[in-house]
């Protein structure tokens, strides 16, 4: 069960609404999630925030058939390990997808869905899932 004050939720809002990561100015290199230090350049390399766009592939995925508590009303559901254009990978559910769709390399964005409810008192989290891009 997941306690969070509702200044709670607020104060982290950007974050967990938009992904924002780091960006390495030095290397260009890019994390998610953001990092105050870049391994490579170390403490010359000189860290900036950086919103993603939300575009990324699949680059393996799983379906979830028996959940953890708390998930049971969602089964089954994808997980995915999603490789963002801007580089970072991220593991995240994967939403609104045809069984026979996701496959390794699929095209997807991000989406806000969400992520689950607060105890008796039935707060409402949100966060950034993703879902397949359908081409046309």
């Amino acid at each position: 069960m997941h306690k969070t004050s509702v200044p709670g939720v607020w104060r982290r809002f950007k974050n967990r609404y938009q992904i924002v990561g780091t960006q390495c100015e030095t290397c260009k290199t890019n994390f998610y999630p953001p990092r105050e230090l870049c391994p490579k350049c170390r403490r010359g390399g000189k860290i900036s925030e950086k919103k993603f766009a939300g575009l990324g592939k699949i680059v393996t995925y799983t379906r979830v058939h028996a959940a953890p508590a708390g998930y049971e009303k969602q089964v089954p559901y994808a997980v995915a390990i999603v490789q963002l254009e801007e580089g970072p990978m991220l593991t995240t559910q994967i939403v609104d997808y045809n069984t026979d769709e996701l496959k390794i390399g699929q095209s997807v964005r991000a989406t806000f869905r969400k992520m689950y409810e607060d105890g008796d008192e039935g707060i409402i989290h949100y966060g950034t899932k993703f879902t397949p891009i359908r081409e046309s």
